[in-house]
């Protein structure tokens, strides 16, 4: 059978982040990627211009069209700006019984551009996160989840996953990729314990789509069977490989993106 995942998310129009990430992602690693567009931005390298909200209706249609006849082994779901969006979500993922669901909770690009309403991060907590095999927010966005400051050592990031956890997530992978040192270490917790997965940091300008690239890539895994450690050891092989490349990709003026075909260009 062939692995397939589906990523419902906002599109990228610079290509870099969003939807076009998650979709070049999944063919990287073997999977067939199929998509629910719930936001359009105007974007670039340089940063974010507009956002136009797909309609509610128009999502839950695209959910219907795609997961009526795909058998689908994962999601991936990243920026929802709206909570009528993110209700329409809910309600598909239980209408199709997804499990493998992988949730990226976009609230500001690497630009520094606001993505998330704030009306929106109470609908996300309540409506999604108990739906997620994995919720994967970056050291920002685990303290905006948590209305808190952001964690400064392994320590805080610790308390804030087991924060995140008693929100409702089954588990939470809290990426230190914005964090200091010469190592970027993200943190996995669970009912079963945690984990650390460490790599180095790489000095480069061009991360514009990282955490979009590492959240579809534990959904590709997960789509082919494997389980959660795994992908997401998969994952942060292949992140930390395609950021290594991507100086060798002219694109853009400011922030340009990572190398996802790295291993072919």
């Amino acid at each position: 059978m062939t692995a397939i995942a589906v990523t419902i998310a906002g599109s990228d129009s610079g290509g870099g982040a969003g939807i076009q990430a998650d979709l070049k992602t999944f063919s990287a690693l073997g999977v067939y990627g199929a998509s629910v567009i719930a936001a359009l931005t105007a974007q670039n390298t340089l940063g974010v211009t507009g956002i136009h909200d797909v309609p509610a209706d128009f999502v839950a249609a695209q959910i219907d069209a795609v997961f009526s006849d795909l058998a689908v082994d994962a999601v991936k779901i990243g920026m929802l700006s709206q909570p009528s969006v993110i209700a329409v979500v809910a309600a598909g993922l239980d209408r199709y019984a997804q499990r493998n669901v992988v949730l990226d909770p976009v609230m500001v690009a690497t630009s520094g551009d606001m993505l998330l309403r704030e009306e929106a991060v109470a609908v996300l907590i309540s409506e999604l996160l108990p739906r997620s095999a994995l919720v994967t927010p970056n050291l920002r966005e685990a303290a905006r989840l948590l209305q808190t400051d952001v964690a400064e050592d392994d320590a805080g990031m610790e308390r804030q996953a087991e924060a995140i956890l008693n929100l409702g997530a089954r588990a939470v992978l809290i990426k230190g990729g914005h964090g200091a040192g010469p190592e970027s270490a993200d943190l996995l917790l669970s009912a079963s314990g945690k984990h650390w997965f460490h790599a180095p940091r790489i000095a480069t300008l061009n991360t514009h789509g990282t955490g979009c690239t590492l959240s579809s890539a534990i959904a590709a895994g997960l789509a082919r069977g494997l389980a959660l450690e795994a992908a997401i050891d998969e994952a942060k092989h292949y992140i930390t490989d395609a950021i290594a490349a991507a100086d060798r990709l002219q694109i853009g003026r400011g922030h340009g993106p990572v190398h996802h075909f790295h291993k072919w260009w």
